[in-house]
């Protein structure tokens, strides 16, 4: 399958600290993988990367969807603000969410920021939130809902733009382990569930399993990548062969599909 998201060689550095080290990653459209690493590893940044969030100092970001190939590293600030609204998705550990609307602007907001009518916005809010079992709570505030609804309101901003990829950085970092599950359950309901992408950087290895493939980062560099279902049964990352050490198998790893990936694993 083509990839939505394809990294190549990827670097970026921050006075003498090396925060991607070339990486190189690709991601199929309907995907859910998870970034896994310790702090300083170069998670954070490779998502905002892949985001167009912050730029490489070297290396590309091409995103593939109906209208073409793009290079999102070689955009100006404005057309990278641009693709932000319209065709990708966030959800912060926090929400971010402005706490003097109530969750139907919130969501309507994005909406309308990617140029739909207020009315429209609206109607979709309403839909995604009813989707993500808010219903009756349009008009409540964000302080008036709890942190899981909070973030499930994130969830709905994230989607209602219909934008075909989402970025998810510790959605589930505040909350408790069982309104985590949830959430989780929620977020890959609301994308990969529905043929859309889901990148999520997490710490925690309970919510990587629930996607479908874990990358793991040490740093600056890409030193694991396998299917999620493997991982629940693999051993602790460090009695795991380091396959930076072996840069054919971990090009592999991170660029060969799910189903290919569990079959070469048996």
């Amino acid at each position: 399958m083509n990839s939505i998201i394809r990294a190549d060689n990827l670097v970026k550095t921050y006075g003498a600290t090396t925060a991607l080290a070339g990486v190189s990653l690709s991601v199929s459209p309907g995907e859910s993988v998870a970034i896994m690493g310790a702090s300083g590893s170069g998670k954070t940044t490779l998502l905002h990367t892949l985001a167009g969030v912050i730029t490489p100092d070297s290396g590309s970001v091409i995103l593939t969807t109906g209208g073409g190939s793009q290079d999102v590293a070689r955009m100006s600030d404005s057309e990278r603000s641009r693709l932000r609204r319209e065709s990708f998705g966030f959800v912060f550990q926090q929400g971010l969410l402005l706490p003097e609307l109530t969750a139907l602007e919130n969501v309507a907001l994005s909406a309308m920021l990617a140029g739909a009518s207020r009315t429209d916005a609206e109607a979709r809010a309403r839909t995604w939130l009813a989707q993500l079992g808010l219903g009756g709570m349009e008009e409540r505030r964000i302080g008036q809902l709890s942190g899981g609804q909070a973030q499930r309101v994130a969830i709905a901003r994230a989607q209602v733009t219909g934008a075909p990829v989402v970025f998810a950085d510790e959605p589930t970092g505040a909350l408790d382990s069982r309104t985590s599950s949830e959430v989780m359950t929620a977020l890959i309901a609301a994308t990969a569930g529905q043929g859309r992408t889901l990148i999520v950087v997490t710490h925690d290895r309970t919510v990587a399993t629930r996607c479908s493939r874990i990358i793991e980062m040490r740093d600056g560099r890409i030193s694991g990548a396998w299917a999620a279902p493997q991982a629940e049964q693999a051993p602790a990352p460090a009695d795991r062969t380091d396959v930076t050490s072996h840069p054919d198998a971990l090009l592999a790893a991170v660029a060969m599909p799910t189903s290919a990936r569990s079959e070469h694993g048996r």
